[in-house]
């Protein structure tokens, strides 16, 4: 299970989470630390999609691979949306929305799985890691290198993308899994 290429990438990227959170929260503006939190986000946002990849190409997917996979894209974003609340760079509320989606959405797969059935992500669901992702770099690369008031009001609208697509995707999810509320 452990030993696929798919699911070692996915492991790497869980461990990256601690790495990532570091360098945010020790990094300054225009610092190297920031610079490579940039890198080691870039890396491990790419590897989800390497992993998927692998896993379909090479016929290793696995239970493991999808309960874990989409745990390590959540850790990722939330790891770094709480490090930018400690930084001030985004404040808690809208944060908390976008964990509280995670914890729901999650308890649902997992109230599937006890009924048999994975659940894949939705079209809504990847729309919305896109935008968690792109809302992650915004922060990153303006703590970086400081491109002022228009990344500023980028990473604003970002963040109410992000919410967005995280209550849509959350409500979409809530739907197809409807039946599992009425036992």
């Amino acid at each position: 299970m452990f030993r696929t290429i798919p699911n070692q990438i996915t492991l790497a990227r869980i461990a990256s989470v601690p790495l990532l959170m570091y360098l945010i929260l020790v990094g300054s503006r225009s610092s190297l630390a920031t610079v490579f939190a940039i890198v080691v986000f870039c890396l491990a946002a790419l590897s989800d999609a390497v992993d998927g990849y692998l896993a379909r190409s090479f016929k290793q997917t696995s239970t493991f691979g999808k309960f874990a996979d989409p745990i390590a894209d959540k850790l990722l974003v939330v790891g770094a949306l709480i490090s930018f609340v400690e930084l001030g760079e985004l404040s808690a509320a809208p944060v908390m929305v976008i964990v509280a989606r995670e914890f729901l959405v999650t308890g649902l797969r997992i109230l599937a799985v006890a009924d048999g059935e994975i659940v894949g992500a939705s079209i809504l669901g990847k729309l919305k890691t896109i935008s968690h992702i792109w809302l992650v770099l915004a922060v990153l690369i303006n703590r970086s290198f400081g491109l002022g008031p228009a990344m500023e009001t980028a990473k604003v609208a970002l963040l109410y993308l992000a919410i967005t697509l995280a209550l849509v995707s959350g409500a979409e999810y809530g739907y197809r899994l409807r039946r599992l509320f009425v036992r």
